[in-house]
């Protein structure tokens, strides 16, 4: 049976309305595709306080999570992923890429330009559909 994984992802907006997206390392799993930040949901953790801890572990930053945007689960080769995206609003700092390569700010319309990571495809289409 294939390793099952949760995850959380920061769906954050700045005020021109623009998503910050994630470029993976080349060194990772899934390389050089872009995804929401965040990261593995770990034993008795909730997924509120996952997602403001590997906020600030990989990106420096804090944040406020709020709702549950998008929950879905994908089957990759090795491991199935339960990603759960959650809307949040940056409090204090500035986002800067430690583990991923690049962190950019873009708009919803302009998403779909990228090369997604499979598990985050949902929500993107779902936040290019939101009004």
């Amino acid at each position: 049976m294939k390793k099952a994984v949760k995850v959380v992802a920061a769906i954050i907006e700045n005020d021109e309305n623009e998503i910050l997206c994630a470029l993976r390392s080349p060194e990772t799993s899934i390389p050089n595709m872009w995804e929401f930040p965040g990261g593995k949901v770990e034993k008795d953790e909730d997924i509120h306080e996952a997602l403001r801890r590997e906020i600030k572990e990989e990106m420096n930053c804090e944040i406020h999570p709020e709702e549950v945007f998008n929950n879905n689960t994908h089957e990759y080769e090795n491991f199935t992923i339960n990603l759960i995206a959650i809307k949040a609003r940056l409090v204090s700092g500035k986002p800067t890429a430690s583990e991923h390569s690049k962190l950019v700010w873009f708009k919803r319309e302009n998403l779909k330009s990228l090369v997604w990571a499979p598990a985050d495809v949902p929500a993107v289409e779902q936040l290019v559909n939101e009004k």
